[in-house]
């Protein structure tokens, strides 16, 4: 049985679990609060973060390394195409997101708003989450220049970098932090993403003190 160790709104953490179920891999999700560091946990993972995957025999952490195993493992349906110069663009825009996004967005908006609460760490800085609500317009603008060339964020297959980006927006859309209202592009690719089956756990999460909005389910919005 694969074990996923997690945490329901780390983007990271979903960005594997949308992985193991495009491959339509069985996995158990177990809810870990990484930040108390547990002694068993840390016997896991001693960088104390989520997500931590067990998978043939193994305890593997890092998503993006994590992610390649499993392409490398069972690559189809495949989320890397073939091509080196195809590759990269996946791995640029998964890093874009995993990296640059993150820190400017997600860590601003969804840390303040949720992480601080559910981690009893104070209450949000403001002068964060104002900057994160400016920062996510120039994202969404710059995905909605890419997706007017493409069909998808780092080409004209789907891809890991499509798995990537949902990850973040999906968790942000949870607290009604996405104005998909500001590009047309942007909301019809996210409707396709959200309308496959591998999200359907994803829009099922359910975190105690944080209900999620009535159209965070509707797959048309």
């Amino acid at each position: 049985m694969i074990r996923l160790f997690h945490s329901p709104l780390s983007p990271f953490c979903r960005k594997v679990r949308l992985s193991l179920a495009e491959k339509k891999l069985e996995v158990e999700l177990v809810e870990e609060r990484y930040w108390e560091k547990d002694g068993e946990f840390l016997r896991r993972n001693p960088a104390a973060k989520v997500p931590v995957l067990k998978m043939d025999g193994m305890m593997m952490a890092e998503s993006s390394a994590i992610c390649e195993y499993i392409e490398e493992t069972h690559p189809t349906p495949s989320l890397l195409p073939k091509g080196a110069v195809e590759r990269f663009e996946v791995r640029r825009m998964v890093s874009w997101f995993d990296d640059k996004f993150h820190h400017e967005v997600t860590s601003k908006l969804l840390y303040e708003r949720v992480n601080k609460k559910v981690m009893a760490q104070g209450y949000p800085d403001s002068a964060n989450v104002k900057a994160g609500a400016r920062n996510i317009k120039y994202h969404l603008d710059y995905m909605g220049w890419i997706l007017d060339q493409r069909r998808w964020l780092a080409g004209d297959a789907m891809s890991l970098a499509d798995f990537a980006a949902a990850a973040h927006l999906s968790a942000l859309d949870y607290i009604s932090d996405v104005d998909w209202n500001r590009n047309d592009n942007v909301k019809t690719w996210y409707a396709k993403i959200k309308s496959r089956p591998a999200f359907r756990s994803i829009l099922a999460d359910q975190v105690p003190g944080f209900p999620p909005p009535a159209h965070y389910t509707d797959l048309d919005f």
